[in-house]
């Protein structure tokens, strides 16, 4: 493909086909992806790579957890609090908060694209129930058949979240060129032991995030694509 139509035709997908991505067809991928540039070559990040029945297992253990934190969120506060001392729905992140306070203005972006995401889902701000439903959808991997969970060794600080970022980019524009689609998730960073259960993860090693893989549907949801801030809001001015 032309790269600017793989650049402009990646976008998060959230509806994926049961269709298989075959073994070699990922390993190209992979592969495309490793010449991501890192730090001083250092490539500080591992993956996690789940596909047939362990990533049936993960996403299932994953959604019960998501229901049973959500169920606990709607308790009045003593039972909160009781719930969450006694239940395993707490969030295991190796970061956290996962999902901090946005400041004002990334608060805004941030409501604007799920407005617009729900918009093209039909599901009303008011509908609570839909909303929770389609928040559920994401520890499932939209029904994807590849989970790729990304991991990075804190050793390397900061540089290393921002190799990992490279690198995911990588891959998700490989995908693209192939006729597959992704949708990197933050949410699947919020619980690690259910990937631990199926994977040796070498000590040290943090999890950051999950990546969904596979072929997309011709669901609606898959067209939508929010709107980018301007060159003007991109550079800093002089002084």
């Amino acid at each position: 493909m032309d790269f600017l139509k793989v650049l402009n035709g990646r976008r998060s997908i959230r509806a994926f086909s049961d269709k298989e991505v075959e073994s070699d067809v990922l390993d190209e991928i992979l592969q495309e992806a490793l010449e991501s540039p890192s730090s001083s070559n250092t490539q500080p990040y591992k993956l996690a790579i789940a596909t047939g029945d362990v990533c049936q297992k993960i996403g299932s253990e994953l959604l019960s957890k998501y229901n049973a934190s959500n169920k606990i969120q709607k308790q009045p506060l003593p039972l909160k609090v009781l719930s969450a001392i006694t239940s395993d729905a707490l969030p295991d992140s190796d970061f956290k908060p996962i999902l901090g306070k946005y400041p004002p203005l990334f608060q805004e972006r941030r409501i604007a694209t799920g407005a617009g995401l729900y918009k093209v889902l039909g599901i009303e701000r008011s509908d609570k129930k839909a909303r929770d439903e389609q928040m559920a959808r994401n520890f499932t991997f939209f029904d994807a058949p590849v989970a790729i969970f990304v991991f990075i060794h804190p050793g390397m600080t900061h540089t290393a979240l921002l190799d990992a970022g490279i690198f995911m980019q990588s891959l998700m524009l490989s995908a693209t060129n192939k006729g597959l689609g992704t949708c990197a998730q933050g949410a699947l960073g919020i619980w690690r032991s259910p990937i631990d259960k199926h994977f040796k993860i070498p000590k040290d090693y943090k999890l950051v995030c999950g990546l969904a893989l596979g072929y997309p549907t011709e669901d609606k949801v898959n067209d939508y694509k929010p709107n980018k801030i301007n060159l003007t809001d991109l550079k800093i001015p002089k002084i």
